[in-house]
């Protein structure tokens, strides 16, 4: 059965850090395309960032670009996004995604809320 379970979530000062992680079972990630979405409060749901297939190569989000760092541990089937200089704005429901073909996988999510 697949799962991804995201973790890591929670109350943040303005400019602190967050490490989110996706932990994937009955499923290869580095088989699927993966991705990170965020839906904000009253808003509908972002891609933050995705990374290809082979691991080494990441986009992201221009509001997220110099500040998120999305990566993978296949030893743990697991995906992180490394969450730096947290705005106000970057609050919200973060959820990963797995994507091959017309086949597709979300966790449930978890909430990151920036706030002073």
């Amino acid at each position: 059965q697949v799962h991804l379970v995201e973790s890591g979530g929670g109350l943040v000062q303005p400019g602190g850090s967050l490490r989110l992680s996706c932990a994937a079972s009955g499923f290869t990630p580095s088989t699927y395309i993966m991705s990170w979405f965020r839906t904000a409060p009253g808003k509908g749901r972002e891609l933050v960032a995705t990374l290809t297939l082979s691991g080494r190569d990441t986009n992201y989000a221009d509001a997220v670009k110099g500040r998120f760092t999305m990566s993978r541990d296949d030893a743990e089937n697991t995906v992180y996004l490394q969450m730096n200089s947290l705005k106000a704005e970057d609050t919200g429901l973060y959820q990963c995604s797995a994507v091959r073909g017309s086949t597709a996988y979300w966790g449930q999510g978890t909430q990151v809320t920036v706030s002073s």
